[in-house]
């Protein structure tokens, strides 16, 4: 199936997961790197329970499972648990304790990561050449 310009859209999706990947690992390597103890803090006040947990589970969520959507493996995984992620930092968090501004960017990761969830993740993955991508 061709799109626009005869470009095969999966290619969009590879960008899209492209760039899902390199802003998830970014943010779990930071969070590694400026310490989890002010993540759970901050997941403290946000009321999320168990913030020590959950803080050293983001931070391995985003930065393993950014790596592995840059690579296109696991991505209906990843979208998934990214789309879980996105979906409480945007609306428990950002919308209910902050403002539109501050969650905005939150529901575009969302988006992207349902998009991957139910499309997949286009070309140039390795999950085309396992056949794990269906």
């Amino acid at each position: 199936m061709r799109g626009i310009f005869g470009i095969d859209p999966g290619w969009g999706l590879t960008l899209v997961r492209l760039a899902l990947g390199a802003i998830t690992g970014a943010a779990g390597y930071a969070k590694f790197a400026d310490g989890l103890g002010g993540v759970a803090t901050a997941l403290e006040r946000y009321g999320i329970p168990l913030a020590s947990v959950v803080a050293a589970l983001i931070a391995v969520q985003e930065f393993v499972g950014g790596v592995l959507l840059v690579l296109g493996l696991g991505t209906r995984v990843f979208g998934a648990l990214f789309a879980c992620e996105f979906l409480v930092t945007a609306f428990w968090v950002k919308f209910r304790l902050m403002s539109w501004n501050d969650g905005r960017i939150d529901v575009m990761l969302f988006t992207a990561a349902i998009l991957l969830l139910l499309a997949g993740p286009g070309r140039a993955a390795i999950d085309n050449r396992w056949g794990t991508s269906r």
